[in-house]
């Protein structure tokens, strides 16, 4: 087993140089269930959805290494800094989406998996977001899936435990489209999970 990798985070206009390395970590590690992502990392899809990272001045890259290689990539954000489609269930609900600090995705691959690299992407993201001073909540979405799709992989263990301190909020999810192995391009739905900072500091 690989020993633990090291964290670096970087902000804003310094995750430009990372963005080929986290596209091809969405795309290897987005291809397993549940996204089923059949992904091209030099797509300009890739580029254009991690854009909002570079432009935001208080966004966050949690970057694994093992040496010089990327293993793993997390990444947040203000929410009204990322595209509308994320803030508008929340808005329409009336949890204002300024006061939210959105976690957008963790990818590590399975080889570094077990090492407490997972909770370190949470860790160094609350921080960050808490250390801004102005956001409640932290929140992600999670993609839903049947639970008796015959896709889903025997054994496979959800996240849900894993996302301690986080509460579901059925009814509220953003609605994206890509690319799925086998079937063309789908639109998916992925349901918010939140953490209020006030109630559950």
């Amino acid at each position: 087993m690989p020993s633990k990798p090291r964290i670096r985070t970087v902000h804003g206009a310094d995750i430009e140089p990372w963005l080929d390395e986290v596209a091809r970590l969405r795309v290897a590690v987005f291809r397993d269930w549940p996204y089923l992502y059949d992904g091209d990392s030099s797509s300009d899809y890739e580029r254009q959805y991690l854009q909002p990272y570079v432009a935001s001045r208080e966004s966050v890259l949690v970057l694994a290494l093992d040496g010089d290689r990327v293993v793993g990539a997390s990444t947040g954000l203000p929410l009204l800094d990322d595209a509308e489609a994320f803030a508008a269930p929340l808005q329409q609900a009336g949890l204002p989406a300024a006061d939210v600090f959105y976690f957008g995705e963790s990818v590590l691959l399975p080889e570094y998996r077990g090492l407490g690299v997972g909770h370190a992407f949470f860790d160094a993201r609350e921080a960050h977001a808490r250390g801004l001073g102005r956001f409640r909540w932290t929140a992600f979405c999670a993609v839903d899936r049947e639970p008796d799709d015959p896709r889903r992989p025997p054994g496979y263990r959800p996240n849900d435990a894993f996302w301690s301190g986080y509460r579901r909020l059925p009814g509220l999810a953003v609605r994206l489209a890509w690319e799925e192995i086998g079937r063309g391009e789908i639109e998916h739905a992925l349901t918010f999970w939140a953490r209020d900072w006030k109630e559950n500091p």
